[in-house]
């Protein structure tokens, strides 16, 4: 399995209890693609550099999944048609990774 970083930035319309829902849902994903998410970090909201959708705040959230290359497909798919999410990129961090026991 590799390790990738997921960055996202929601709607910052979203209540915190939807929020969590969506982040749910991607867990679910990881875990359905046999995967598993190392790190859920919650920046929180932030201005942005320029209008995305006509907001100018947004809220960041950054995951740390472990899982095969073709679950990323599968959780850029589920991304794109989750209401609530703005952008995101997804990115390599490295090759393989460890079971720490």
């Amino acid at each position: 399995m590799r390790k990738f970083e997921t960055l996202l930035l929601l709607s910052p319309e979203l209540a915190a209890d939807a929020r969590e829902a969506v982040l749910a849902t991607l867990t679910g994903v990881v875990e359905r693609v046999e995967g598993k998410v190392l790190e859920a970090d919650h920046w929180g909201m932030r201005d942005l550099a320029y209008p995305v959708q006509k907001q100018m705040r947004g809220y960041y959230v950054r995951l740390e999944t472990a899982m095969p290359n073709d679950g990323v497909a599968e959780l850029e798919r589920i991304i794109r048609i989750t209401d609530g999410i703005f952008k995101f990129v997804t990115v390599k961090l490295a090759d393989e990774h460890e079971e720490v026991a």
